[in-house]
């Protein structure tokens, strides 16, 4: 196959290919996900900056979550969307690593930001008298701005390892670009390539996973040692954080098993499967979880919204 890495050129997403004889049908599914998630998790971004009762370090994190979700899913529906209507199946060769470079700082921050909310929670419920001393916002903001800083620099690694190899194939399995779709294309040897992230990916989820669990599991116990009344609060707020990342996690693990199994033997429908769920679910059901189970948020919600349709109506 010709080697191509010397001048620029258009990546093909197969996975269009696939979608052609239903693609309308697609639009109008894909745009029920697109705008309820820009719509609520805007909504509930700008209720948290603009109301004085809501900074604190719990709701910035969750609005700091959401914000990462509007960026993940801006990353991905308005090209996709554009595609299914146009019955374009390709992108530029700058285009592929922007998206490739900005889908993979949602996934890595998105883990990084579930861990910082699980250790608030160990907080708030373990060691509830210190709480205001050991978690302030001015400390939530350093830990997201460590995180965000960390992913970038991986994942900026990653990316220039991806640039330096040359491409022998322009044709990817799957409707976006990712970092691995793109240096499997590679004419030469990418052990670096696989090392590095491999590496990072399992280091990331050993760690985030261990101190996630270790912190509910001391919630668990601490939880059956105060009054039911008590108990019943803090796993209130502790569920919507299990239901949020344990979705989050199986898009991973459904990631990690797309390529371990290898891209020759995975039919291009089985590579969408695997590959959308972790970039489409958590911006889509972080919104409604953390809306509907966190009580000062909802409160807040309808209290707005009600204001809203008063103004409407005078």
């Amino acid at each position: 196959m010709e080697n191509k890495s010397s001048i620029k050129f258009s990546f093909e997403l197969l996975g269009f290919l696939e979608m052609q004889d239903n693609r309308f049908l697609y639009y109008v599914f894909s745009l029920a996900v697109y705008v309820p998630t820009m719509g609520l998790s805007g909504f509930i971004v700008h209720l948290v900056l603009t109301e004085e009762s809501l900074h604190k370090p719990m709701y910035l994190l969750i609005c700091n979550l959401l914000c990462n979700g509007i960026f993940g899913s801006c990353s991905f529906f308005p090209k996709f969307l554009i595609d299914l209507l146009t019955s374009s199946t390709t992108i530029s060769y700058n285009g592929c690593f922007i998206q490739s470079f900005s889908v993979s700082i949602f996934a890595y921050y998105e883990i990084l930001t579930f861990t910082i909310m699980a250790y608030d929670q160990y907080l708030a419920v373990y060691q509830p008298l210190q709480y205001i001393i050991l978690m302030t916002n001015k400390k939530a903001a350093h830990l997201l701005a460590f995180s965000l800083m960390s992913s970038f620099i991986v994942i900026l690694v990653a990316m220039i390892l991806t640039l330096r190899v040359p491409l022998c194939g322009t044709q990817i399995k799957n409707i976006f670009c990712d970092n691995m779709s793109i240096f499997i294309l590679a004419c030469i040897d990418t052990f670096i390539n696989n090392i590095y992230g491999t590496i990072m990916t399992v280091a990331l989820f050993l760690f985030s996973t261990s101190f996630i669990i270790f912190s509910y599991i001391r919630i668990y116990v601490v939880c059956h040692k105060l009054s039911a009344e008590s108990s019943r609060k803090a796993m209130h707020t502790l569920v919507p954080h299990l239901i949020n990342f344990s979705i989050f996690l199986v898009g991973f693990i459904f990631v990690f098993i797309r390529y371990r199994v290898g891209s020759a033997k995975l039919p291009i429908s089985g590579h969408i499967l695997l590959s959308t769920p972790s970039l489409v679910l958590p911006p889509l059901l972080n919104p409604l979880v953390f809306g509907v189970r966190t009580k000062a948020l909802k409160v807040k919600m309808i209290h707005r919204l009600k204001e809203v349709k008063k103004w409407k109506f005078l």
